[in-house]
């Protein structure tokens, strides 16, 4: 918990400022960190989208989340819905897509993408941070910092059953590595656990 849901809490809460009643959308609320977006940004109030495959659906609405989009068929961008904040987990969509499903004075917090083979995330993260300044819409990157008040946060979260953990599937330590190959698949729903 402490990686994948204070990745979680620093975007949703730091660097998106989420509050009650606000339309939130979790692009990537599959995996790890998504899994507990979704569950915090209920936990916080707000009216939550998920998006993911075909094959996690379920499992999104099964955390909590008040509407689910499979992007394997339904475009977010194209759809009528704005939100008031974007976090965009996973996934490659455009900066203009993103800004463009997002209210006029909305927030789009940013912790994946593809900025090129040279920078990775952090060529996006870096041309949202320049266009930042000239548009109404906040894009901000999420750069999560450890922190006591943040696993105090998730812990109480955690003690009264707000957020726990999606566990996909386990592994005995010497299978580590047909894990780790799961893993890189890119399709895992919550965590992979490899079991000592």
């Amino acid at each position: 918990m402490p990686v994948a849901a204070g990745t979680a809490l620093h975007g949703l809460q730091a660097a998106g400022r989420i509050q009650p009643g606000q339309k939130v959308l979790i692009l990537g609320a599959s995996g790890g960190v998504g899994t507990f977006a979704v569950q915090l940004a209920k936990a916080f109030g707000a009216d939550v989208t998920a998006v993911c495959s075909t094959r996690h659906v379920d499992q999104a609405r099964s955390i909590g989340a008040d509407r689910v989009i499979d992007y394997t068929r339904d475009d977010f961008t194209r759809q009528a819905a704005r939100y008031d904040l974007i976090f965009n987990v996973a996934g490659a969509r455009s900066l203009a897509d993103l800004r463009r499903a997002l209210t006029p004075s909305g927030t789009l917090v940013l912790s994946s993408g593809d900025g090129g083979s040279w920078f990775g995330p952090l060529g996006r993260m870096a041309v949202a941070v320049a266009v930042s300044p000239f548009v109404r819409q906040r894009l901000r990157p999420s750069a999560p910092k450890p922190s006591r008040e943040s696993l105090d946060v998730l812990r109480e979260l955690a003690e009264r059953g707000a957020v726990a953990p999606v566990i996909d599937r386990s592994y005995p330590l010497s299978a580590a590595s047909e894990a780790i190959r799961y893993v890189e698949q890119g399709h895992a729903g919550g965590k992979v656990v490899v079991t000592v």
